[in-house]
């Protein structure tokens, strides 16, 4: 793991996006504040998304035009801001119901990605990524790569979509994103000490991949003194 103290990392996280972007690769968004600072900052770069495709760690079950929508932050933030150089996207049909719209969307994950060249992940206060939340059954599924999520750990309370372990820990890059003073406790669970299902991000582990941590300093306050930062 690669831990990395930024005075800005949603920028930082904006040139790893363009970068894989501009090569082609398969990126899954994540939603929250962080990931939406990066998505700004990309969109406002020279770069030709044409040839990159845009998936999604996880969704609400809610209309695509929701406010609660990942979806629907990621086209504010950066979809809409790229005419004529738009990226390929893939987003969860979460309007279908938790259930059917995890088959659905894993049934396109078989058709069309083996594995994520990056994988975006933000970090909840309770240090649960994409829609994996703590002690919930989803932690073990060792199979499948989308689950339906009925009962979510935090607001807004509407059943998700997630991806799941086995997908996120297949990525070649896992990047996560974090920044502010509320997330501190979650950071220090979740990235200083052993894997551990009450923090479901301290089970990120790419199996043949890179994990970066991107923190302001603020987001890394408790992590203990002798982490790398």
């Amino acid at each position: 793991m690669e831990r990395l103290v930024r005075d800005d990392p949603a920028a930082v996280g904006a040139e790893r996006i363009a970068a894989v972007a501009v090569a082609g690769g398969h990126i899954a968004l994540a939603g929250g504040s962080t990931p939406r600072s990066a998505y700004d900052a990309a969109a406002a770069m020279d770069v030709d998304w044409s040839r990159c495709t845009l998936w999604f760690s996880d969704e609400r079950c809610v209309p695509p035009d929701d406010e609660r929508s990942n979806y629907a932050m990621a086209r504010a933030a950066l979809l809409d801001r790229l005419p004529g150089r738009a990226p390929q996207v893939r987003r969860i049909p979460g309007e279908l119901g938790p259930h059917a719209a995890a088959e659905a969307y894993e049934r396109l994950l078989g058709d069309e990605v083996p594995r994520f060249d990056l994988m975006l992940l933000g970090l909840g206060p309770d240090a649960h990524c994409a829609s994996l939340f703590p002690h919930h059954p989803a932690l073990e599924e060792l199979r499948r790569r989308a689950l339906g999520v009925e009962q979510p750990g935090m607001e807004p309370l509407v059943p998700r979509v997630t991806l799941t372990l086995p997908a996120i820990n297949a990525a070649r890059q896992v990047l996560f994103l974090v920044a502010g003073a509320d997330k501190a406790g979650a950071v220090a669970r979740a990235f200083a000490g052993s894997p551990d299902p009450a923090a479901p991000a301290s089970l990120v582990a790419p199996v043949d991949g890179s994990l970066t941590v991107l923190l302001d300093a603020a987001a890394a306050a408790q992590l203990p003194a002798e982490a790398p930062r």
